[in-house]
């Protein structure tokens, strides 16, 4: 047998609604069809069986009460079976009373004398009295003269209890099959009932979730769940989603990656994987506002958080950590290039000096006159070295006296400085410093007698740094918030984003072990004291590292 064609094929399926309302809704339809239905059916079966039983009991009383006569009894014995003999007249009356279809009483033989029909008088029963003649009460359904019954017998006992006879007594089976009947409309209508209470919770149901799936067909969520695993797991942008309370529902692989985390934070408190600090505050909301920075790690992060209509919301992560170092460089080398603007002019004017005193011929002063400049900058870069052994270290501060020169303060080293060069990590005490010194050279800068001290010892392989300034400081409420990401009180600069070198200061401490605070100068201004543990080797091993240089250079 050949297959249907395939447009057949599409249109068979065409029939099946595609959306996910449409679908559910007649899937519960049938299911609230299919168990009334089958609730119905259970229900008719016994309930068929019930009457059956309720009328064969009735029966089976109508019968009892009848033999417990005497006086029917003594009637059997003293007459001959007669249509108005004593004994039908009896039966008579208990059918009438009763609403029985029939009352019959007959002998030790099987013939009656009674009936409904006075002509089956004295004639044998239909239906065999065995057992009721035996001492048996009887209930069956059952065919006789008058049709199909329900049946109940009796026997008949004189005051001796001996067995004289029975007594049969038929409730008509069409009065049973009417009181069945006469249920079914009821049924039905609670049937029904419940089948439109059914439909119309299935209704209300299917409504919602076409409003939680915006209508969509199966086929569709199905591609929107591959095409999300796609995008989520492609992008090179980390994706945090929470729920209402705060449970990390996804996060995508750039996340884990950006935020130090593994999959198994899926479904564990934000505050829980992240601890306390400004990354998770931001994540849950509790910092608002767009693009906002935040520190995790040794990684500089932009965040941005959209919430849902579920209560929950989707943080997106972007990595500026590269970003931000080359805005640094780009204030650095801006700053550099004022200073060396400055210099140039600087330098003119020296040359202009010079000039002149060679034209006038006063070379003795010309010479006096050089002599001073070079030996300023000689004496500074040599006090500098002097006092600072690392070579990085050195370089910076006094490059950075150059650029303090020029912006009208001063920068000079505290009493007792003196740094040995062994230091662990030269880069990121460079860093440290050269925050710092920026930060008390833009506080100091414009005032009369503008000062930045900066102060650097060893205690034992512990680096203590110092940096204060003559500025106006940092008022006591603010010498927490100051380390913040995103706390600054300067101007945005031209890359956007301001508030990360103290945070950064502060990271960088912490990573080592140290910390960095804050506190008034002596002079009014600002105090920057970090403090950076492990930071220089052991005397030993730089002295044997020296002599095997020493040895290899012979």
């Amino acid at each position: 047998m050949s297959a249907p064609p395939p447009t057949a094929r599409r249109a068979r399926r065409s029939v099946w609604p595609q959306r996910v309302f449409s679908q559910v809704l007649l899937m519960q339809l049938a299911i609230a069809t299919g168990v009334t239905v089958l609730a119905t059916g259970l229900f008719l079966a016994p309930l068929s069986a019930q009457l059956d039983d309720q009328a064969m009991r009735r029966a089976l009383a109508i019968a009892q009460s009848t033999a417990a006569e005497p006086q029917l009894t003594e009637a059997l014995l003293a007459t001959d079976p007669s249509p108005t003999g004593p004994v039908q007249s009896a039966a008579e009356r208990v059918r009438r009373a009763t609403g029985a279809e029939y009352v019959v009483v007959m002998d030790r033989r099987g013939v009656r004398w009674s009936h409904t029909d006075t002509a089956e008088i004295g004639k044998v029963v239909s239906t065999d009295p065995s057992d009721a003649l035996a001492g048996r009460d009887v209930m069956e359904i059952d065919s006789g003269t008058l049709g199909r019954s329900a049946r109940g017998k009796v026997p008949l006992r004189d005051e001796s209890r001996h067995i004289v006879g029975a007594v049969s007594v038929g409730i008509a089976y069409d009065s049973v099959r009417a009181r069945l009947l006469a249920a079914i409309p009821g049924l039905f209508a609670y049937a029904g009932g419940a089948l439109a209470v059914g439909a119309l919770a299935a209704y209300l149901i299917s409504r919602r979730l076409q409003r939680q799936t915006h209508d969509l067909a199966f086929s569709d969520i199905s591609a929107l769940l591959t095409e999300r695993e796609a995008m989520l797991h492609g992008i090179r942008e980390g994706v945090v989603a929470l729920d209402r309370t705060g449970r990390i529902r996804l996060l995508n692989d750039e996340a884990q990656r950006l935020l130090g985390l593994g999959p198994d934070a899926a479904g564990r408190p934000l505050d829980a994987v992240l601890g306390s600090g400004r990354t998770a505050d931001v994540l849950a909301g509790r910092v608002l506002g767009d693009d906002l920075l935040t520190v995790q790690g040794a990684r500089v992060l932009l965040a941005n958080r959209m919430p849902t209509d579920d209560g929950g919301a989707v943080a997106t992560l972007r990595d500026r950590t590269e970003l931000e170092h080359l805005g640094r460089e780009l204030d650095s080398t801006r700053g550099l290039i004022d200073a060396l603007r400055a210099q140039d002019h600087e330098h003119a004017n020296r040359m202009h000096t010079l000039l002149g005193l060679l034209e006038l011929d006063m070379h003795e002063d010309a010479m006096e006159y050089v002599t001073e400049i070079v030996g300023v900058h000689r004496a500074t870069a040599e006090q500098v070295t002097e006092q600072v052994h690392d070579p990085l270290l050195a370089a910076l501060l006094v490059g950075k006296a150059t650029v303090a020169a020029e912006r009208g303060a001063a920068l000079r080293l505290a009493p007792g400085t003196l740094l040995p060069d062994r230091l662990v990590d030269p880069r990121g005490l460079v860093t440290v410093v050269g925050n710092l010194v920026d930060n008390a050279l833009d506080a100091a800068a414009g005032a009369d007698g503008a000062l930045v001290e900066v102060g650097l010892r060893a205690e034992g392989r512990t680096v203590v740094l110092r940096v204060s300034d003559n500025g106006p400081g940092v008022p006591p409420g603010q010498r927490e918030s100051i380390f913040t990401e995103g706390w600054s009180t300067k101007e945005v600069p031209a890359h956007g984003k301001r508030g990360l070198g103290l945070s950064l200061v502060r990271r960088l401490a912490q990573r080592q072990g140290g910390s960095v605070g804050v506190d008034e100068a002596v002079d009014g201004g600002a105090e920057f004291t970090v403090v950076l543990p492990e930071s220089l080797t052991d005397t030993v091993e730089m002295t044997e590292s020296n002599t095997g240089i020493a040895g290899e250079a012979q």
